[in-house]
């Protein structure tokens, strides 16, 4: 009986699976938000190049 309560206090095992759950996560939405960007980046860069380009040739004219 007092094994098992010392067993049932130990509590280091829950907390490595506690980190290993939230290490996960923070994994997953890294994952999430690089495939967004991936993407939609490529139209945001040309639609920034196109603004870039147009406010460059309203200068030069």
């Amino acid at each position: 009986m007092r094994n098992l309560l010392g067993v049932i206090k130990d509590r280091r095992g829950q907390n490595t699976v506690e980190y290993l759950l939230m290490l996960t996560v923070v994994v997953g939405v890294v994952l999430v938000a690089g495939v967004a960007m991936k993407k939609f980046m490529p139209g945001m860069f040309a639609q920034i190049q196109q603004l870039i380009m147009g406010a460059v040739n309203q200068l030069g004219s």
